[in-house]
């Protein structure tokens, strides 16, 4: 059993329309059901209220702030981190 990190982007056109919630849930109903995984992890930078929202209610939990991870657009930049354990999913029934 491995972990596996998911990401994702969506058209700003297609917005709060619970899409990419419902996509995040079926993946990581995929990655648990099918691949037998442990462990399912995303990140986002701390001000994308939208993506870290997608993934609480997939029923992510909030690990912390990974300082300065990513080197994007000439800066190092935070990031959030959230996960789901395979013990988890299957608890929520």
């Amino acid at each position: 059993m491995e972990d596996n990190e998911i990401a994702y982007a969506l058209s700003r056109k297609y917005w709060r329309k619970g899409l990419m919630t419902e996509a995040v849930k079926e993946v990581i109903k995929f990655g648990f059901e099918k691949m037998n995984l442990n462990r399912i992890y995303a990140r986002c930078f701390p001000e994308n209220i939208g993506s870290y929202r997608v993934m609480e209610k997939a029923e992510m939990q909030f690990e912390g702030i990974l300082r300065k991870q990513m080197f994007i657009k000439g800066k190092f930049q935070d990031m959030k981190l959230y996960s789901i354990l395979r013990r988890e999913y299957y608890a929520q029934g």
